[in-house]
């Protein structure tokens, strides 16, 4: 029986499947910073080679991210999630099997990174976005981001038990089974994205029906790469904290299950922070609360390392990251398909996502790297203290008004 047309889906098919297969793919992925220490007692490989492997990810997710979010535009996300679904359990199987440094950055590095150009934000919300009408589009985005942290919240704690019970390799094969399941999930958001344009009536489409046109647009406008300025701090928080917190907390004698809770902990908070910062979206200027958030990280930074390290420390930071996680999502997504519409909305917040990931490079690889040249991540925390600054005053003078028809912004811009 074929699926009827996206346009006549009941939108919240595919906010729930949408939500679904980014809970399965980020939860899984927030948790790898929980093998750092069994595969370096097991195979020998570091803290440096264990972040080059989980930064080659972040950065092939990024430099792919474009390129697969314009497959989506023009093909539909359901083909392309059931693609990524596929590639996540075969780099999560050869992940298991993996000996050393290169197998690792090959597997868990290259092909899980390039699996999740499929299944992560960039994709789903480009969907889920032509379904929901624009005056609920920051809530929908809201809720398809707070899935990233109810996977977090419960594959973390999860990973860490199959770790216990089955060791690192088996954890691995139980997330390759687990993830097979967004190739089913990928049918609630399938559909090419020329037949969802009611839902995405009065959009503002740059250039019509031309990718070029759009792409063109989007150069020409500053706010669009002060949203990468942004976007490029963010991934360096969340990398560096998901991938190196359990290990920091460990060095200071901290039991690690301490350092599991806190991951988990970040999701539960993050679920509450996605969903009140996309309802802020629809209710709020959004350059403003985007701002909010980078100034509010700073000051969360400050606060933990201010005071002693203590498993009550470690909570209350976890909390209160967890609230400013990722509520960042729907906020730039938001502000791009505000300023530019959603027919091109994969592609064009792809680019963004890419200096998000090229800056969760660097903060998985680049604090790895601090710490095997001073044997400490305080270097780390400071750069991310600044980073958190300098992203708050990138976002304030962000021209955020909606463009019109190519021809009238086509010179306007």
């Amino acid at each position: 029986m074929p699926l009827p047309a996206p346009s006549a889906r009941n939108p919240w098919i595919a906010l729930l499947c949408g939500a679904v297969i980014v809970t399965i793919a980020m939860g899984l992925r927030q948790g790898f910073g929980l093998l750092l220490r069994p595969v370096e007692l097991e195979i020998g490989v570091g803290r440096e080679a264990f972040g080059l492997a989980i930064a080659v990810q972040n950065l092939v997710l990024g430099l792919a991210q474009p390129f697969v979010g314009a497959l989506a535009d023009r093909h539909g996300a359901g083909r392309v999630a059931a693609a990524g679904g596929l590639l996540y359990a075969l780099g999560l199987v050869l992940a298991s099997v993996s000996t050393s440094a290169l197998g690792l950055d090959l597997s868990l590095g290259f092909l899980v990174g390039l699996a999740m150009t499929g299944v992560t934000f960039v994709v789903v919300l480009g969907a889920v976005g032509r379904f929901v009408p624009a005056e609920k589009r920051g809530m929908a985005f809201g809720i398809v981001t707070a899935g990233g942290s109810v996977g977090q919240f419960l594959l973390v704690p999860a990973t860490q038990m199959a770790v216990d019970a089955v060791g690192w390799r088996g954890a691995l094969l139980v997330g390759a089974a687990l993830v097979s399941l967004t190739v089913f999930l990928a049918l609630g958001i399938s559909g090419k994205p020329q037949d969802a344009a009611p839902a995405s009536a009065g959009a503002g489409r740059p250039g019509g029906e031309s990718l070029g046109a759009a792409l063109r647009l989007a150069a020409r406008h500053p706010g669009y790469w002060l949203l990468n300025v942004g976007f490029f701090v963010c991934g360096f928080h969340v990398a560096f904290i998901a991938t190196h917190l359990p290990a920091f907390l460990a060095d200071q004698a901290i039991d690690p299950s301490v350092g599991a809770r806190a991951l988990a902990l970040i999701g539960l908070f993050n679920i509450l922070g996605s969903y009140v910062f996309g309802l802020s979206a629809d209710r709020l200027r959004k350059k403003y609360v985007l701002a909010g958030v980078y100034f509010g990280r700073a000051v969360v930074i400050v606060a933990f390392l201010a005071v002693p390290f203590t498993p009550l420390s470690a909570t209350l930071f976890a909390c209160a990251m967890g609230f400013l996680w990722l509520g960042t999502v729907p906020l730039t997504s938001g502000l791009v398909g505000q300023i530019f519409g959603v027919r091109y909305l994969s592609t064009l917040f792809g680019i963004v996502f890419m200096s998000h990931q090229i800056g969760a490079f660097f903060g998985a690889w680049g604090a790895g790297l601090v710490f095997a040249r001073t044997g400490s991540y305080d270097a780390a925390w400071t750069i991310s203290i600044a980073l958190a600054l300098i992203a708050g005053l990138a976002n304030l003078p962000i021209r955020d008004a909606r463009i019109g028809a190519l021809p009238a912004a086509g010179a306007a811009a």
